[in-house]
Parts: C-alpha cells; structure tokens; sequence
C-alpha cells in the first residue's frame, strides 16, 4: 500500500497545480480535502481545478454534495477515508488536498469523542453576538484560542457548544489531536506574506472575470457550511443593492486574507508537515522537485 501524501497551505498557494503536477510524476489520485469543492455548483467561488486539469488524473470528491446539505469534518472523513484506502490499495499514491485545517485534522488525527450538534442550544447561541460567545467561551476555556480562530463566529459557537454540552473546557477534550502521531506525510506550502496577499487579489478578480456573481446569483438554498464559502456573503450584498461591486471585491479580498492567515496559524503548529517555501521563481514542477527531495520514496 502506498502511503497518503498531504498538499496543504493557505488559499491561493497553488496548491491544487503542485498536486496535479505531482499526481503526474509518481502516478497519484487526487482526494479534494477542501470545505466548498465538495460542493456542487460552488466552482468560481471554491476556486476548483478546471474540468481539463480534473482530467489529467482521477480526482476524487468534487462535486459530491448539494450546496443545501451540511457537512462537516466527520462527514469528510467518512468520505475520503475509503477513497484514500482503495487507492493506496490499488498501488496508486493518494493525495490529498486541502486548506481546511480541521478537516485534514480530521483525516491524519481522527476526531475527538465531542458531543453532536445541539439545534436548541445552537439557536440561543444564533442570538449572541461573537464578542459574548467570545467572553463566554473564555471564561469556560481559556485556553480556547490555542485551537480555536476566535474571529470565526463558526468555530466559537461550536467550541462554546461543547463546553456547555459536557461540562468541560473543549481544548482538552480536543488534545487528542496534538498526541496522535499521523499515519502520513506531507508538506505545507508557504510564502512571502506580500506576495501571497498579491495572489490572492489577483484571484479574486480572475475569478469576477470568471462569472463569480453570476454563480453566487444563481445559488439556491444554502446550508450552514456551504453558505460560509467566502465571497458569498459579499456578492449577495452587492446583488441586494447594500454595496457596491467594487465594495463587495474588496470586502472579499479582505476575507481572503484573513483566511490565509488563520490557515498559516494552523499548519505551523502541525509538526509533522514538512514546509516549503515558494519563491517567485517556483513553479509547480520545481516544486514537485523538491518534494521527491525529500520524499524520494513516492517515486518507488
């Protein structure tokens, strides 16, 4: 069997290209760990590969929920980790994708035992501000900001839910994450934070010039998850006449960069990633290059 190889690192890394590029050279399948590119119908605002690139190797769970339904990291998990095994099986190199830090957690670490979601409970939560959910959630753990990106209302309610379900603070519950040693390798893909943030704002208007609103005009019923995808929010501000479009990009841009700093956070505390820095010199084959460097086993 061959071992599962992680591709993970802020948006707009150029993640999905090395992973392509890699799947290319060593004979790979790609496994989508992305929160949004699960989604149907989400393809400008989730930034997915191409139809073209998807076809070059098999690519796996794109495309496989309805924006309408949930998901979270157990769900994710319990996808991927058959795909993952068949293909290992198969004597192909699963690689796996992602910038969704608790969602790669959940496929290298397992999950921790935590109480499912609570609707009555969500719903007194729904009616608090971040800044109350914050203080609380503080005052039953204060060691919450270690695990928890404390400016998303998504990740406080849902820490905070599991405080007041168990009766204990949830980063202790949760530190059966950090003493697990994954079954895995991989590496994080990092840069200069100025050039990423150019990136990014290069993405976000190849991605207008892609049909952006016309795709988030379009959308349906969302769920909880899917409706988190950044640029959605924005675009319907504007579509609702409460900005204007050179608003709703910059707020978008803004977003993004916030992301890219959480996910950052994220990964440097993973230590069993190996990290590796682009240049603007890197392309996705050179980094391909340095990946074998250091893993010279795929290539077996």
């Amino acid at each position: 069997m061959r071992t599962p190889f992680y591709i993970v690192g802020p948006t707009a890394s150029g993640k999905s290209a090395v992973a392509l590029a890699l799947a290319l050279r060593v004979g790979g399948e790609i496994v989508n760990a992305d929160a949004y590119q699960l989604y149907r119908k989400l393809d400008v605002v989730s930034a997915k590969p191409s139809l073209s690139e998807r076809q070059k190797v098999p690519h796996h769970l794109f495309d496989v929920l309805d924006p309408s339904e949930y998901c979270d990291a157990q769900r994710l998990r319990d996808l991927a980790l058959p795909l993952i095994d068949r293909i290992a099986k198969a004597g192909r190199t699963p690689i796996i994708v992602g910038g969704s830090g608790l969602y790669i957690k959940a496929l290298t670490h397992g999950l921790a035992n935590l109480p499912g979601r609570d609707p009555t409970l969500r719903h007194q939560l729904s009616q608090l501000t971040l800044e109350e959910m914050t203080s609380q959630l503080l005052s039953l753990d204060p060691a919450a900001p270690e695990n928890v990106p404390m400016t998303n209302p998504r990740y406080v309610e849902r820490a905070l839910e599991i405080c007041l379900l168990t009766g204990r603070p949830q980063s202790e519950l949760r530190q059966t994450f950090a003493s697990i040693a994954p079954d895995a390798k991989g590496v994080v893909l990092s840069m200069e934070r100025e050039r990423l943030y150019e990136r990014i704002r290069l993405r976000v208007q190849s991605m207008l010039a892609a049909g952006l609103i016309e795709e988030i005009r379009g959308l349906g019923e969302l769920s909880i998850t899917a409706e988190k995808a950044i640029g959605i929010r924005d675009v319907r501000r504007f579509l609702a006449g409460e900005c204007t479009e050179a608003e709703a990009i910059e707020a978008i841009t803004l977003a993004t960069r916030r992301y890219a700093k959480r996910q950052n956070t994220w990964f440097r505390r993973e230590q069993w990633l190996q990290t590796i820095c682009l240049t603007e010199d890197s392309t996705p084959e050179s980094t391909v290059d340095q990946i074998l460097e250091l893993f010279p086993e795929l290539q077996e």
